[in-house]
């Protein structure tokens, strides 16, 4: 049987983190992505998260599975249970040592200097601000975990602010 590498999509992405309540509510409520399922995972003690850009998430947990196993650009959130009550406890977000490898996720947004308007009012944590260094067409972020998240504009929305 041959397989059409052409016909291959990439689904997903996952990042551990370390308190779920916080996670939840930065992916969904400053990033406006939605929650498509949650599965816990009893024998391994930990919990995951399926979140992506969606229009309505579907009521049946099989629709909910297809979803999130069907599409491109979903995030994954698996949730150790417990790490959030170890108050040294972190993960390497791949950009300092140790554990530097990983670098970013990346989102596209409706308007470039809105966006980030927005999540200076949102009190989120900048790594770089549209108006520091070079590259003045993209901004990063920090998720509760420190993992970096970039912020472009989508030019499907706008070219004023596209990156060149």
């Amino acid at each position: 049987m041959a397989t059409v590498p052409s016909n291959y999509v990439f689904n997903h992405t996952m990042l551990r983190v370390k308190n779920h309540e916080d996670s939840l509510k930065f992916y969904q409520d400053v990033l406006g992505m939605k929650l498509i399922m949650k599965t816990d995972m009893p024998a391994g003690k930990f919990t995951l998260y399926f979140l992506a850009y969606v229009d309505e998430v579907p009521e049946s947990e099989e629709e909910k599975k297809k979803l999130a196993f069907g599409m491109p650009g979903v995030l994954e959130l698996t949730h150790n249970w417990g790490t959030e009550n170890d108050a040294d406890f972190s993960y390497a977000n791949g950009n300092k040592e140790p554990g530097r490898g990983f670098g970013h996720i990346a989102v596209l947004v409706d308007d470039l200097h809105k966006a980030c308007e927005r999540f200076e009012e949102l009190n989120v944590t900048f790594v770089k601000r549209l108006q520091d260094g070079t590259m003045r067409h993209i901004a990063f972020i920090a998720d509760p975990d420190g993992y970096w998240v970039e912020i472009i504009q989508n030019p499907k929305y706008s070219d004023k602010n596209a990156a060149v």
